[in-house]
């Protein structure tokens, strides 16, 4: 009983415990049998939390760290009281805004619907990517008139990319292409996404959008299954051509005669071209989008025209590359290439994509060629400076031309020729 005297006199000295001063006031009693566990208090005990408390079993703890009393009226609360909660009034049938700072607007870009963005890329004459260029290097003019930059990087970009196979050119160069889809893949970083088209007389996705990995490999491994035309005119009759009834292997004499009517070709490029251009429209606005097509260029009979398709690509920051395989890959062929030839179609479809959209065509006749063209293009692609610049000209959804000077002697510069203004989103 004197100890417990002794331990609630205030002017008597306790022996100090090691690690105890001042600063440990906030460290909690050992559980007890009757009370339950208390948590840590957010502040110093008060000076009525000094006072003993009758009903304490010796031996007591100390003064400063005895519990807080609580009041009749409070008995029926809990022993914690929670902090209370931030609630935000917003008018009705609004959202609640987030918070400055927040993980939503920390990855939100905003964009004005008057801002351009222009890709750029500079090479030198041995067609090497030249780096180190900076703001005051460029000089960009729309519809003749000098703009000022608000906006430069050099940072690789990650890419949509929309893969357009054609399927429609001759076996012989189909095959050859399937044996390079490895490398094709490899030419894809882990922050890239892709999306598969394939096209002949008509045009199909065979892949959604998706990050390379399990998926992109199983839909390219299914596309080994896939075979080009043959090269021959359809057989309609003769000993080679479809027979009449027969049994035992024999002809039925007087049987009705088979008529075939081969369907009519069609090499549907630009009904293609714009699927995925349409498509990547819908996709991140950060991300660098590129539609990469392998085909031998020709286009015959698309519902879609060159000029809709184009409008599309240029409206929505689209560039188109290529790599040209068969015919077009023969360096003769790029002189017959204009030719518009009857029952054939068009062969210069792709090079006009590319010089407005800021892309770029490369031949690639051997399996090697072709493979070491998917890293060069795709690496083109990613590796570009990136302007913008906000456009002084009237709201209209009129074309407007675009002109890229970089001061450096004996460079080539590639960008798109112009855009058509993006409708307010």
């Amino acid at each position: 009983m004197a100890g417990g005297l002794l331990a609630q006199q205030p002017g008597q000295d306790q022996p100090p415990k090691p690690g105890n001063s001042g600063s440990d006031q906030a460290i909690p009693d050992a559980p007890s049998a009757v009370r339950p566990p208390q948590s840590f208090p957010a502040s110093p005990p008060t000076s009525h939390q000094d006072q003993p408390q009758a009903t304490e079993p010796p031996p007591p703890p100390p003064a400063s760290q005895a519990p807080p009393r609580q009041d009749s009226s409070a008995s029926s609360q809990p022993v914690e009281a929670q902090p209370p909660l931030r609630v935000t009034t917003v008018p009705q049938g609004g959202a609640t805004p987030g918070e400055p700072g927040s993980q939503e607007q920390l990855f939100t870009l905003s964009r004005n619907v008057n801002q351009v963005i222009v890709p750029v890329m500079v090479k030198d004459d041995s067609g090497r990517l030249v780096s180190g260029l900076f703001p005051r290097d460029f000089s960009v003019f729309e519809d003749g008139k000098k703009v000022t930059l608000n906006f430069f990087t050099s940072d690789p970009s990650a890419l949509s990319a929309a893969i357009v196979f054609d399927t429609g050119m001759p076996d012989v160069a189909v095959q050859k292409v399937i044996q390079t889809l490895p490398a094709l893949e490899g030419a894809f970083s882990q922050f890239d996404e892709v999306s598969i088209y394939t096209f002949s007389s008509s045009f199909s996705k065979v892949q959604d959008f998706a990050t390379v990995g399990r998926q992109l490999e199983a839909t390219l491994n299914r596309l080994k299954n896939v075979t080009g035309r043959n090269n021959g005119p359809p057989v309609t009759g003769g000993p080679l051509g479809p027979q009449g009834p027969m049994v035992n292997g024999r002809p039925i004499q007087g049987g009705p005669a088979v008529v075939i009517t081969p369907a009519k070709e069609s090499h549907v490029l630009n009904d293609a071209v714009l699927a995925a251009a349409l498509d990547l429209a819908k996709r991140e606005r950060t991300r660098r989008k590129v539609i990469f097509v392998i085909s031998d260029g020709r286009e015959f009979r698309s519902n879609a025209s060159y000029r809709d398709t184009l409008r599309v690509l240029l409206s929505n920051n689209v560039l188109l590359y290529g790599v040209s395989v068969e015919n077009s890959a023969i360096p003769v062929y790029n002189k017959l290439e204009r030719l518009h030839l009857p029952r054939y179609g068009y062969s210069n479809i792709l090079p006009k994509y590319a010089n407005a959209t800021g892309g770029e065509i490369i031949t690639g006749f051997s399996r090697d060629a072709i493979e070491s063209t998917y890293a060069k293009v795709l690496g083109d692609a990613r590796n570009q400076y990136t302007l913008g610049y906000v456009t002084r000209a009237t709201p209209s959804s009129a074309y407007r031309q675009i002109e890229v000077v970089v001061a450096r002697p004996d460079v080539k510069v590639t960008s798109k020729d112009g855009y058509y203004p993006a409708a307010a989103k």
